[in-house]
């Protein structure tokens, strides 16, 4: 019988062999020591007897037996001496189970058989999760190779966790996997903690293997950490694999995204809206109305970037509230919060919900999954998710606008800039703001200092540089009755507000809820490259304006004014020419107008900032938590 396994094991190696030579890879099983002659390595480390995972077992140290092994380690050998040592292992195997450990190197979370090639071939063809093995780990020399970069985090969470078997495809997901499970990162796992963990991993792995999950480009890991973030780790020992298939069916779409989940297609302005046909008409009649919910961050009268969308929301009722009705569901702070206050909405009708700020990303996210029926978009930029809509304003336009005034009215050479949060798209408003200071005053340099640095006195720091006009907040709450906002005097007594950039947030919230009426909304549809959608509006769509005061001389708002219809009719483009960075290095050459994605993942300030993109232990709470969600990585 155990001869009869051989063969249709063989047959199996038989047809890996065909499909690599067909499809020009290597038949064979991998050799560790070919692919080292390429790479540098920074030592060893002896990890000892542990449980290695079958499936990450991929070749041999050595070129030796590999020609007798498929690929997927299937044999190829006719039956022979070679054919009855494997069947008398196949029998062990399954009277007694392969208890004799193998020997072996782990590279790069791969592992690489120096001895005991046919006792993996029987258990991988067996089905097992994993064999016993001492194990050595040959450790890459550390660079700037992404792969490498997250197979050093790997090791790290390997340490003090001892979970070998968890793989992600970019960085950041151990500490997120960690949060998740309710671990503070570094601290050492019992073995209890260990063991369960390990199980619940393998329990929701081969649900997404009998799912086909090992079809899709990415790791386990990357599945778990999204299956996790949905679903949360609490109650997991009470999931069964049917359970688990059955959660995993909404997800599908979102895993098999996963490999492009930078792809954004963005929205950079308003369609035309096409006028409704005789079915559409029919479809969505004029008295139709629909109910939207607004969630909210704390409340318009204690957060001013609030405060701005209630403006929006009262436009709406202003314009369209005839066609809707509108619900409001502030004073939210926290995740659990926003989730229950979305499933609130959508009990009480909601079918369309705006989460207006980015601290709500992942409750929109996870209840997008949850009710794909409902339209949720969420305020935030250079997200990704298959279901969920964002949406965000080319802010940077008025900034740079209200950079040339600066740069026109300032008294010195010294301008300041106070940022809020490191996040994607604020140094674009810092080098939009800097550009239209050069642009008019080509000697300026400005100022950077940042409201959410811990200790920062950005008094002194302005007082010291010589500053007589400061670009600060955009906006204001309703109870703070400061005029130092938008581009002020600092010298001036009063606090004058000379110009400010604006949101105008019922714009864009009249434009889609009509595209929605209008039984539309499917007509902007993303594609399978780009499944993420962005509506990225700038100053041509009305969401985004600049306002002045009338102490701006009339000539300046002649030049302002100017600039302005050019940027509205695409003829003049802030980032474009050659821009360097305070490094003197060229970030974009003359010819070239920087992309939507190269704006939004700036991550550099141009060559007149004076000051730095602070890092994470620097900031202070708030600021570190929009960070971790929107922030990009500072090198």
């Amino acid at each position: 019988m155990a001869i009869t396994e051989y063969s249709i094991a063989q047959k199996r190696g038989l047809k890996a062999y065909r499909q690599d030579v067909a499809e020009g890879r290597n038949p064979y099983l991998k050799v560790l020591d070919e692919t080292l002659t390429h790479i540098r390595t920074a030592g060893e480390f002896d990890l000892g007897l542990i449980e290695i995972p079958i499936d990450r077992i991929v070749g041999t140290k050595s070129a030796g037996r590999t020609k007798a092994f498929a690929s997927n380690f299937m044999p190829l050998l006719e039956e022979g001496e070679f054919a009855e040592k494997w069947a008398s292992l196949y029998r062990s195997h399954i009277k007694e189970g392969i208890r004799e450990p193998v020997i072996a190197c782990e590279f790069m979370n791969q592992y690489y058989i120096i001895e005991g090639n046919k006792r993996v071939s029987v258990l991988k063809y067996s089905g097992a999760a994993t064999v016993p093995g001492y194990v050595t780990r040959i450790i890459p020399a550390y660079s700037e190779d992404k792969a490498i970069q997250i197979y050093y985090e790997f090791m790290e969470f390997s340490r003090f966790t001892g979970i070998n078997n968890l793989t992600f495809s970019k960085s950041g997901c151990y500490h997120k996997i960690c949060e998740l499970v309710g671990k503070e990162y570094g601290v050492h796992w019992t073995l209890d903690e260990r063991r369960s963990f390990s199980t619940d991993y393998y329990w929701f792995y081969r649900a997404y293997k009998e799912k086909g999950g090992e079809e899709l480009p990415i790791t386990g890991g990357d599945a778990f950490l999204l299956y996790l973030e949905i679903y949360g780790y609490s109650g997991m020992k009470s999931r069964s694999l049917d359970k688990i298939k059955k959660e995993l069916e909404p997800l599908w779409n979102e895993l098999e995204a996963l490999p492009k989940a930078g792809n954004v297609s963005h929205i950079l302005q308003p369609e035309q809206e096409p006028e409704m046909n005789m079915f559409q008409k029919f479809m969505f009649p004029i008295s139709r109305k629909l109910t939207v919910g607004f969630l909210y961050h704390r409340t318009a009268e204690t957060s001013s970037w609030t405060y701005a969308h209630d403006l929006g929301r009262i436009y709406l009722e202003e314009t369209m509230g005839e066609k809707l009705n509108i619900r409001v569901y502030d004073g939210i702070e926290t995740d659990e919060e926003c989730l229950e206050s979305l499933e609130q909405a959508i009990a009480d009708g909601c079918t369309v919900i705006f989460t207006t700020s980015a601290r709500f990303l992942n409750a929109s996210f996870n209840a997008c999954i949850r009710h794909p029926e409902i339209k949720i978009l969420n305020c935030s930029m250079n997200s990704y998710s298959g279901h969920l809509r964002t949406y965000y304003g080319r802010i940077y336009e008025a900034k740079f606008l209200v950079g040339m005034l600066a740069g026109v009215l300032s008294r010195t050479d010294s301008i300041g800039y106070i940022a809020d949060f490191p996040v994607f798209g604020t140094p674009a408003s810092i080098n939009a703001f800097a550009l239209g200071v050069k642009m008019v005053n080509p000697t300026a340099k400005v100022h950077l200092a940042w409201s959410s640095v811990k200790n920062c006195d950005i008094t002194k720091l302005f007082t010291d540089a010589n500053i007589s006009h400061i670009c600060g907040r955009d906006m204001i709450e309703p109870r703070d009755v400061t005029r130092a906002y938008g581009l002020y005097d600092l010298g001036d007594s009063k606090g004058r507000n000379l110009a400010a950039s604006i949101w105008n947030w019922g714009k864009f919230y009249q434009r889609i809820l009509q595209t929605i009426l209008n039984g539309n909304w499917k007509r902007t549809a993303v594609s399978p490259d780009f499944p993420t959608l962005n509506y990225w509006w700038g100053i041509s769509s009305g969401m985004i304006d600049m306002i002045t005061s009338k102490a701006v001389p009339e000539q300046t708002m002649k030049l302002i004014d100017l600039v302005k219809r050019h940027i509205i009719n695409n003829e003049f483009h802030i980032f474009s020419g050659d821009l360097y960075d305070q490094n003197h290095v060229l970030r974009n050459k003359d010819n070239h107008i920087m992309t939507a994605n190269e704006i939004m993942n700036m991550d550099w300030l141009v060559d007149n900032v004076v000051g730095e993109i602070p890092k994470l232990a620097d900031l202070d709470d708030e600021a570190a938590a929009m960070v971790e969600l929107q922030g990009f990585e500072v090198k």
